[in-house]
């Protein structure tokens, strides 16, 4: 049963259900990702909006170095989207079972690439930009466009802004007072609760993994993203071996 549950996570017939669960999970790594990688290079790594606004900051300020450090950290967000949308699209043109699936294990592949090498990418690097906020980057990008694929996007698993935005609106729905209790549908302003319980489900899932995150990056460090990595192996691993 836990096995029939986890292939239909990543299966390419897609339901509600299994967007929403697969939604949650992504989440959760994306929370603990982003938490560990703060305490990893100070900075949080799915947030294009603030590394698009320190660009436009730092250009005006005259740094170039932090500017080309934004701009290879956006190139590199950019290119795990990229990456993920011509693996999909490349196993869907093959008829493969695993075309959600591939892209995942590659996530959790450089997920445990950080998890053994993370503290070691920058101590030999003698370039201004940081290897592991780059990687980051990458992931973030990757995992962000599967999901966003997945659900036609409908679910983002890094963009609290509008999660939390769609969320506010709906409780804004919830608390109107319809003053006429005779009104038509089309007239009364209702909360779509199961939107409301999607969006809210996300933003806690990311949450959670944000906590677990940064504890487990403050007791055990890069090798703390190992236990994310595994989780994500799980959810891909039964579609690829169907394929093969």
């Amino acid at each position: 049963m836990p096995l029939h549950y986890l292939r239909t996570l990543t299966a390419p017939e897609r339901t509600d259900s299994n967007n929403l669960h697969l939604g949650i999970t992504l989440c959760f790594v994306a929370g603990a990702t982003n938490a560990g990688g703060f305490l990893a290079v100070g900075q949080y790594t799915s947030h294009m909006t603030g590394i698009l606004s320190g660009l436009a900051d730092n250009w005006v300020l005259g740094k170039p170095s932090l500017i080309i450090a934004a701009v290879a950290s956006l190139l590199m967000f950019m290119a795990g989207a990229i990456a993920s949308t011509l693996l999909i699209n490349w196993a869907r043109r093959r008829g493969s079972r695993s075309l959600y699936a591939e892209p995942l294990m590659l996530e959790a592949l450089l997920l445990l690439c950080f998890g053994l090498l993370g503290g070691q990418l920058d101590s030999h690097s003698g370039s201004l930009i940081s290897l592991t906020m780059l990687l980051l980057c990458f992931i973030m990008g990757l995992q962000n466009a599967i999901i966003t694929k997945i659900s036609k996007a409908v679910i983002r698993t890094t963009h609290l802004t509008g999660l939390i935005t769609d969320i506010s609106i709906e409780l804004g729905r919830l608390f109107y007072w319809n003053r006429n209790p005779g009104a038509s549908a089309h007239i009364k302003v209702l909360c779509d609760r199961k939107h409301l319980k999607v969006q809210s489900s996300l933003v806690m899932a990311f949450f959670c993994g944000a906590v677990l995150g940064a504890y487990g990056f403050s007791h055990l460090g890069f090798s703390s993203t190992i236990f994310l990595a595994f989780i994500l192996a799980l959810l891909a691993i039964g579609p690829l071996i169907k394929d093969f």
